[in-house]
């Protein structure tokens, strides 16, 4: 197949929908938009494997948009929707109900999103007044199911986006639970980054006679990123990453810590250097959440610090740099965090800071990759060394105690248990 002879109008789309992607500025349609679009307007079932920044999300929302449109051209009043995309991260459902608005913007398509960290008042009141399209995260999907705000019974058409995530983040059960609400009779796409093991389970007991569309190896990176490695110390890590940010010419760049109180205080050190600078992670509420991802793509924000809960769920246009500041503890991981850079053609750079303990992830993350990251060298005498602050444990404490004024009463402590537990379900 001749990819460069192909264009949006060979793919069989309606004039309204091939409107929208002209508007959008794509002329030439991706390698799994060319497999995935005839196979789900045919009314195959689809498993599907395509690197972040392929173009997934148009190769199933724009035939999805074209069926519901025939079958209805015209819908008026209340009605239950006939579409459901399920998600792993309150991000990824933004973006993907942005796509679906825009693609469908001349069609009479309703979409709405339904995710955890927001009251649920209002999307309980757009259900009531009918939805097409609901693109929704696996646990508040089920609350509202459970308190019977949302009709599953009349979906046609199931889309599991990055499926190996969800499973990754275990949702699996809630998943099965959401399956058991549905008709049997149904067109069921499965799109994952991989194909693991579990993966492939899955699509077993979910498709049927699927298409099977494969345009990247199994856990391959973005081919236009550069991976590079300096060696530090645990302590040089922040005054590294600073200077770096600081001298380079880089714009945007997006930092990852393993952990959410990492991130806060990595985010507030940057700060104190004069970075402009903010923090995501799953312990932020979605407003600021929201607000942190718009002042970074507006450049409002030049440095991003985030968990991994934000590696598959961002969309981030031309990217120009990802750093690790610590290695994941996933070799796997690795690849979902540099998805956000080296996106449809651009050229991007993937940076990690290695200290001694990690060497053996590191060696993890070439195995997968397939080859050696290249460790680069850089200048220390430009840099400033920060001691790091020790970690204050129960037995430091007890030793060291900080003095309390006499006059306040200690605080009680919170248990933090739930909202923990809430973010590991992927924010219900």
């Amino acid at each position: 197949m001749d990819l460069e002879s192909m264009s949006f109008d060979t793919l069989g789309l309606s004039a309204g929908l091939l409107r929208a992607v002209q508007e959008q500025g794509y002329s030439q349609p991706t390698p799994i938009q060319i497999r995935g679009i005839p196979a789900v307007l045919a009314g195959r079932d689809l498993l599907a494997a395509a690197q972040t920044g392929t173009g997934k999300t148009a190769a199933f929302a724009l035939p999805l948009l074209q069926k519901m449109a025939d079958e209805h051209p015209n819908p008026r009043g209340s009605r239950a929707p006939r579409t459901l995309v399920l998600v792993p991260t309150r991000e990824l459902a933004a973006q993907v109900g942005e796509s679906f608005q825009f693609y469908g913007r001349h069609l009479q398509q309703r979409t709405m999103l339904i995710f955890g960290g927001v009251s649920p008042r209002p999307q309980v009141d757009a259900l009531r007044q009918g939805v097409d399209i609901v693109v929704a995260t696996p646990g508040r999907l089920l609350d509202h199911a459970n308190e019977r705000a949302i009709d599953l019974t009349k979906i046609r058409y199931l889309v599991l986006d990055e499926a190996d995530r969800m499973l990754d983040m275990g949702f699996i059960r809630d998943i099965r639970r959401v399956l058991a609400m549905l008709p049997k009779t149904r067109q069921n796409l499965l799109f994952s980054a991989t194909f693991s093991d579990e993966i492939r389970a899955l699509a077993n007991g979910l498709l049927r006679d699927p298409l099977t569309v494969e345009v990247s190896p199994r856990n391959t990176p973005a081919e236009l990123v550069e991976h590079r490695v300096h060696m530090v110390t645990q302590g040089e890590k922040r005054a590294v990453l600073s200077h770096l940010l600081r001298e380079g010419a880089t714009p945007q760049t997006l930092v990852f810590t393993r952990t959410k109180h990492g991130a806060n205080r990595l985010a507030e050190q940057l700060a104190r250097d004069g970075l402009q600078c903010a923090a995501i992670h799953g312990n932020k509420s979605q407003s600021a959440r929201t607000r942190a991802l718009a002042d970074f793509k507006a450049y409002k924000v030049q440095v991003l610090v985030a968990t991994d809960i934000a590696a598959r769920g961002l969309d981030i246009s031309e990217l120009p740099q990802v750093v690790n500041y610590e290695l994941p503890h996933v070799p796997e991981d690795y690849v979902h965090r540099i998805g956000r850079t080296g996106r449809a053609g651009s050229a991007g750079q993937a940076l990690s800071l290695v200290s001694d303990d990690e060497h053996d992830r590191l060696r993890a993350i070439e195995r997968v990759l397939g080859r050696k990251i290249q460790v680069l060298p850089f200048d220390r005498s430009a840099i400033r060394v920060v001691a790091p602050e020790p970690a204050r444990t129960a037995r430091s404490a007890a030793n060291h105690p900080q003095p309390r004024p006499a006059s306040r009463a200690r605080p009680p402590r919170r248990w933090s248990g739930g909202a923990d537990r809430a973010v590991r379900r992927g924010t219900r």
